[in-house]
């Protein structure tokens, strides 16, 4: 293998390199090294028209190289011509290199399945990269995320304030994409480890769970998360219990009549209807005691359970979070939802209204 000191003008960088992210305090201390002791090891560069060179791998030490103003640079010249080949040769050497982000992995990885000189498949790749095929998927998942999200992945698997490992994401990744950036970016903020990720992701996949309450929950820190998902684990284990360990070994369904009060905008409206109530209380009640708690109960309950679950309102930052981690497409989408809420909260609030001011004519 010759090597060569060709002169620093007559090579150029291959911008359609994987390798696009250069950390500049780490590109400083390789210039100072570089300016110490030299260059340890040469770059690799290939001919192109009119005797000039691109660089297949060593783009940092060239611009090391550049930055002290040194006049050649050691090369390995390659007679390589086949795009595929050298792509394939600049990713290979990139992922024995520090600094190259999850993100670059995976857009380089999607551009040899997807781009049309090149159409490979992951069993192509994995072979020749000697990568698992799970890798080289998963870290394609990482494309689904937005560009927000994206700025915050990092290699390794350390938990970092304001930083997102592919641990932290690959349970999100399969979550609507409402759900998934917003959520990225709660776990991004408050540290949350890979097992509280799971579980939060776990929950918002939960059909038993509306896309309503869903959203509500997108305004609660992480570890308000994980304590929403404990209290509700805790709910679905108690409805789980045999019904015998509650009731009567032979419950009965009691049909009882009442009446029920329905509020509209114009007025009050009394319909009998017929309420089937299953008993399933802990400890027998009598027929008619029955009767007159279901009776009375059905607006008290209704009360009860919109009293339970109306959030605190957001805050204005929290408000401001939310819009600076969102596109345009998801703002507009956010305004309509916030539109869709006001409107529903104002009928709501029309007809408690008519309720409040009926209570207290009675």
């Amino acid at each position: 293998m010759d090597i060569h000191n060709i002169s620093m003008h007559l090579i150029d960088e291959d911008t359609d390199q994987p390798r696009y992210q250069f950390d500049e305090e780490a590109l400083q201390e390789l210039m100072k090294s570089i300016g110490e002791i030299g260059l340890l090891s040469p770059i690799k560069v290939r001919t192109t028209a009119n005797n000039r060179y691109k660089i297949i791998y060593g783009n940092r030490r060239y611009k090391a190289t550049k930055m002290l103003g040194l006049p050649t640079i050691s090369c390995i010249v390659s007679t390589v011509t086949d795009e595929m080949e050298i792509y394939l040769e600049q990713i290979a050497e990139n992922l024995t290199r520090e600094g190259f982000s999850p993100i670059e992995e995976a857009e380089a990885f999607h551009k040899l399945m997807h781009d049309a000189k090149f159409s490979s498949s992951i069993k192509y790749l994995s072979g020749k990269l000697g990568k698992p095929e799970t890798y080289i998927k998963n870290k394609c998942e990482l494309l689904k995320f937005g560009n927000s999200v994206k700025k915050l992945i990092v290699g390794g698997t350390e938990i970092r304030k304001d930083k997102l490992t592919e641990d932290q994401l690959l349970p999100l990744k399969d979550l609507p994409l409402e759900h998934r950036d917003p959520l990225a970016l709660i776990m991004a903020r408050d540290e949350m480890p890979v097992s509280d990720v799971k579980k939060i992701a776990k929950m918002f996949k939960d059909k038993d769970i509306s896309d309503r309450i869903k959203g509500q929950l997108l305004y609660k820190s992480g570890p308000e998360l994980i304590e929403t998902w404990s209290t509700f684990q805790n709910n679905r284990a108690e409805r789980a219990k045999p019904i015998a360990a509650k009731a009567p070994a032979k419950a009965e369904k009691i049909k009882v009549e009442v009446q029920e009060v329905e509020v509209s905008a114009q007025g009050k409206e009394v319909n009998k209807v017929e309420l089937s109530v299953e008993a399933k209380l802990a400890v027998p009640q009598a027929a008619d005691t029955t009767r007159t708690a279901a009776a009375g109960s059905l607006l008290q309950a209704r009360l009860q359970q919109l009293l339970q679950t109306i959030p605190d309102p957001p805050t204005s930052s929290e408000l401001q979070q939310e819009q600076d981690g969102m596109n345009e497409q998801q703002r507009e989408q956010f305004s309509q939802d916030v539109s869709t809420l006001v409107e529903q909260l104002e009928k709501q609030l029309e007809a408690w209204r008519t309720v409040q001011s009926l209570a207290v004519s009675h």
